[in-house]
């Protein structure tokens, strides 16, 4: 058996009961190393697998290969194993085996509905999640998607905003967002969503443009309607106020 397994934002409080209970009768849990240095203190007797970042495929691979011998194995993955995680690359790996071990997928909280709580209430109405890493995505195909966003007035959550090598990547956006949105749209931004650490702004789209944030930053771009409501970032359904 092989789980792949969201834990969300980071705590022990917000990792689901049934993620809990697979985690405990595992024998092997693989995943990388910061994530699963956030879990090692509640199951110490377990092995672990880890590899560092940009070893996506030998981490997927030494779980599916671990499982094939009759260990049960969890993957874990920061959020939920389907955005962004290892869920779809464990799937695609695996079809290579002739006989390729059960593959169990739990959702867990991912960074866009963490941070939004943190915020208040931006993901009301129709949303868009984009990552601005461009690892594995060219960023001409970035841009044309914060283009049609922009244009579509979704909310926009970016994910991976900036980072050593991408410290310009949020201004480079930010750009491309303000060709069809007003530099006074309201923004805000999550870092260490459910960490030591976590600090969240409301600012503008204008102001954001600025920020400081890394990749452990959670960035949210309101529509039209988003406003700031005494202090919390909430974007309108449009239900009838008396």
């Amino acid at each position: 058996m092989l789980y792949v397994i969201g834990l969300g934002p980071g705590g022990k409080e917000e990792i689901t009961p049934k993620a809990m209970e697979a985690l405990a009768t595992c024998d092997i849990i693989a995943g990388y190393t910061i994530y699963i240095d956030l879990i090692r203190p509640y199951f110490p007797e377990k092995e672990f697998l880890t590899t560092p970042m940009k070893q996506e495929v030998k981490r997927c691979t030494l779980a599916i290969e671990t499982a094939l011998t009759g260990k049960t194995v969890a993957m874990v993955c920061s959020g939920d194993a389907g955005v962004y995680g290892m869920a779809g690359l464990i799937f695609e790996l695996a079809q290579s085996y002739p006989n390729p071990p059960t593959i169990k997928v739990i959702g867990g909280i991912t960074a866009a509905c963490s941070g939004a709580a943190v915020l208040g209430a931006p993901l009301m109405h129709d949303f868009a999640v984009i990552s601005l890493s461009d690892l594995l995505t060219p960023w001409k195909q970035i841009e044309a998607r914060l283009r049609c966003a922009a244009q579509g007035d979704f909310v926009i959550c970016l994910y991976n905003p900036a980072s050593k090598k991408r410290q310009d990547y949020l201004q480079k956006a930010c750009d491309i967002l303000l060709e069809s949105k007003t530099a006074d749209t309201v923004c805000g931004w999550v870092k260490n969503i459910g960490r030591e650490g976590e600090t969240a702004e409301i600012l503008s789209l204008g102001e954001l443009r600025n920020a400081s944030v890394d990749m452990f930053t959670t960035v949210y771009i309101g529509n039209s309607k988003t406003k700031d409501i005494n202090g919390f970032l909430v974007t309108p359904r449009g239900y009838p106020i008396p």
